[in-house]
């Protein structure tokens, strides 16, 4: 009989708010300077007293409510009591059994994972050690950053899994505008908790700590499922502890034995008010509840509708919220300039220019799609001369580039820049008249090889031409000529 991983993750996130949770030193992850963003009350002077953001609420509220979890109307905060050398104040004000969210789930692949609760806390400061681990610095930049925690039901098998959930998480943390979630930058941080068992009874709790990109997630999960395996194989038992991830060996490593709820001494904090969601003066629920914009899923289903496109287009676009809003300003510009013939011709032609050509300038330039010059409406127009024949695709490419540089509209372009395409038969029959000159023997073997031939001698004829020749009539004048 096989094993049976059961597996729950708790993920940290830094939230996208100008202030600090409780005070109002800027809260700004790009900081490169240490200690600057830092005050009394953040670097935890005695006397000092902390004030809820309430910008910081009402984001992980709205992240509640996305994924369907009960709001009490009652919260608070409590004291979470430890010594870390970046934790300033000997605590840290976190929430224990009043969360801001209980409850709620997330559909990956059509498989539910449940939520247990979504709570809000201050995240701790940073720790900067020497190459020979000889000393510390502590930085305090981070030091009461609102960070949320969502922690899962153990509805999670595998590897696969964690990683589809966190991803999909990331998503809508970034449509809500709730955080960038960055996990490069230490935005978010996945925790997984994971026991095996041959039977009903739930095996040895082991949490990895601090697993900072999707890869990792993935390995140390899987790797963990086997090294439980092996060791319940050999006739021991698992240890209950926290183990970290070694990404250069590709294992998890024993840190400490793992603390219970009691080790860190809960009680409610004395310094803040219980928060009271009865009040609509203090938090308006149901505005909250109304303003929540369009959702990942909900944006699938109706991109499928709408635009029928594929599953792995409607991948590409749904993962950064700007880019999808960018496809669907143009092809709502393209169908309004030009009506809903050929509808789903046009659609694709937006979208293969906006995922290869459009997006190879991205990346080459370092960009991304909120810096970009070009405008929905001439990406539309852009798209509108390629499918009338006004342009061929050599020249589609030089123009794309040059809109991409200037920002300037197409026809405009092409008209500075001497770029239009050379339909004229008599320009194109001296061309023509030129290669067939200059390739005797292609000529010779046009009756042999047929279409492989011709296409050699377009070739010559449109790069005589700098790519502006049609290359339809090309054709034709090539057939009539040889």
């Amino acid at each position: 009989m096989s094993y049976k991983p059961t597996i729950g993750l708790e993920i940290h996130v830094e939230l996208k708010t100008k202030s600090k949770m409780f005070c109002g030193c800027v809260n700004d992850p790009l900081e490169k300077k240490p200690n600057v963003n830092i005050c009394p009350i953040c670097t935890g002077h005695p006397g000092t007293l902390p004030v809820i953001n309430k910008e910081a609420v009402k984001k992980v509220l709205q992240l509640g409510m996305a994924l369907n979890s009960e709001i009490p109307l009652k919260s608070k905060f409590d004291r979470k009591n430890y010594f870390y050398p970046d934790l300033p104040k000997g605590y840290q004000i976190s929430q224990y059994d009043e969360p801001l969210c209980v409850g709620g789930s997330l559909a990956i692949d059509g498989k539910k994972v449940n939520l247990t609760r979504i709570h809000l806390e201050e995240d701790t400061a940073r720790l900067v050690h020497s190459d020979k681990n000889e000393s510390s610095l502590v930085d305090f930049n981070r030091a009461g950053v609102p960070l949320m925690e969502l922690v899962t039901e153990p509805d999670i098998e595998n590897g696969k899994d964690a990683t589809d959930f966190a991803k999909e998480l990331q998503i809508i943390l970034r449509y809500l505008d709730i955080s960038d979630a960055d996990m490069e930058k230490g935005q978010m941080r996945v925790e997984a908790n994971i026991s095996i068992s041959k039977d009903k009874e739930l095996g040895t709790k082991v949490e990895i700590k601090n697993l900072n990109s999707f890869r990792a997630v993935e390995e140390a999960v899987d790797f963990e499922i086997k090294r439980q395996e092996e060791v319940l194989e050999s006739g021991k038992k698992v240890s209950q502890e926290t183990r970290g991830w070694n990404e250069f060996k590709k294992e998890t490593f024993s840190q400490r034995s793992k603390e219970e709820a009691h080790d860190y001494r809960y009680f409610p904090e004395p310094d803040l008010p219980p928060l009271d969601f009865s009040d609509s003066n203090f938090i308006d629920l149901d505005f909250i509840r109304r303003s929540l914009s369009e959702l990942p899923q909900q944006k699938r289903e109706r991109l499928v509708k709408d635009y029928a496109l594929k599953a792995e287009q409607i991948d590409f676009l749904i993962g950064d919220k700007k880019l999808s809003e960018f496809f669907e300003r143009t092809v709502s510009e393209l169908l309004a300039d030009k009506g809903q013939e050929k509808r789903e011709e046009k659609i694709q032609l937006v979208f293969n220019y906006f995922s290869s050509d459009l997006q190879g300038l991205l990346k080459a330039e370092h960009g991304d799609i909120g810096s970009l010059k070009i405008t929905p409406e001439n990406f539309a127009d852009f798209v509108v001369m390629i499918s009338s024949g006004e342009i061929s695709s050599r020249i589609a490419k030089d123009l794309l580039k040059e809109m991409y540089i200037s920002g300037l509209d197409p026809r405009q372009i092409i008209k500075d820049k001497e770029m239009s395409q050379i339909s004229d038969e008599s320009e194109l029959t001296k061309t023509i008249e030129e290669v067939i000159s200059e390739n005797p023997k292609a000529t010779e073997d046009y009756k042999k090889k047929g279409e492989a031939t011709l296409q050699f001698l377009i070739g010559r004829a449109m790069k005589k031409l700098k790519g502006r020749g049609n290359p339809q009539i090309l054709k034709e004048l090539f057939k009539n000529k040889l």
